[in-house]
């Protein structure tokens, strides 16, 4: 579970509503349906008018993606690997390296391993690894687009709510009570508006461009082992060139965890 999006859910959520108790608003004054109606049905409209049903039917994935935490190898572990990988390409040669690629899980990394030990070029291998990595960028980006344009679609959507309360608002003109009970009504629709756009759907389309991020540096990296491997760069130089993805600070504690043969 990855626990800062539930965690900032629980705070949205609460903060919007200790805020209303304390300014004295009801909480009960958020049952508005018709305000529900035109901020997510409206945008879940919207969403489908902007994106083709291929993309727009990827969505319970995407949840997924955005509450769990990503199933990847962690950066000392695969430098581990390549220091080992180095290690026996050295003293065996790369053809010693085919037992290896069924062990491996990651189907980018054991694509890359199994073009060395077919005696591809080191052009070729780069020239698919990267276009691969673009690919799934690119897709990447267009899953995080779906949300990105949900935050711009509902805050406008909140503001069309406000105005169709407001209409109907002015048809208790005679009746002072029942006109603020109106106007407050109006303005719930401009409230979820807001705070869905900017609580949920931005804040989720910048977790998915994080987690993406995350994936492309280590592919990344893993596009450098493979093509130093292949090169037959020492273990040690391709220890210190892998450690230049991670942050100065945290490199002296993967060293520790790494072991040169």
């Amino acid at each position: 579970m990855d626990k800062t999006s539930v965690i900032g859910l629980i705070i949205g959520f609460v903060a919007i509503g200790v805020g209303m108790v304390l300014k004295g608003v009801a909480i009960s004054s958020l049952f508005n349906p018709a305000a529900l109606l035109i901020i997510f049905a409206g945008t879940a409209a919207a969403i489908m008018i902007a994106f083709p049903l291929n993309e727009v039917k990827k969505l319970p994935k995407l949840f997924k993606i955005l509450f769990t935490d990503q199933k990847m190898v962690s950066m000392g572990e695969l430098i581990a690997i390549f220091i080992e990988w180095a290690t026996i390409a050295r003293k065996e040669g790369l053809l010693a390296l085919e037992p290896k690629s069924e062990e491996i899980d990651d189907p980018f990394l054991k694509q890359g391993i199994k073009m060395i030990v077919d005696g591809q070029s080191p052009e070729f291998i780069k020239d698919v690894l990267i276009k691969d990595l673009e690919t799934m960028e690119e897709r990447h980006l267009s899953n995080a687009g779906i949300f990105s344009q949900a935050g711009t679609y509902a805050p406008t959507l909140g503001v069309l709510g406000a105005v169709v309360g407001l209409v109907a608002a002015l048809g208790h003109m005679d009746d002072i009570e029942a006109l603020g009970h109106a106007i407050s009504a109006a303005f719930i629709a401009t409230l979820f508006g807001i705070f869905t756009g900017y609580v949920l759907w931005h804040p989720f389309a910048n977790k998915l461009k994080r987690k993406s991020q995350n994936e492309v540096m280590l592919k990344e990296i893993m596009i450098e082992g493979l093509l130093s491997i292949q090169d037959g760069t020492s273990p040690k130089i391709l220890e210190e060139k892998l450690l230049t993805y991670i942050p100065a600070s945290e490199r002296e504690s993967l060293k520790e965890g790494v072991t040169i043969g």
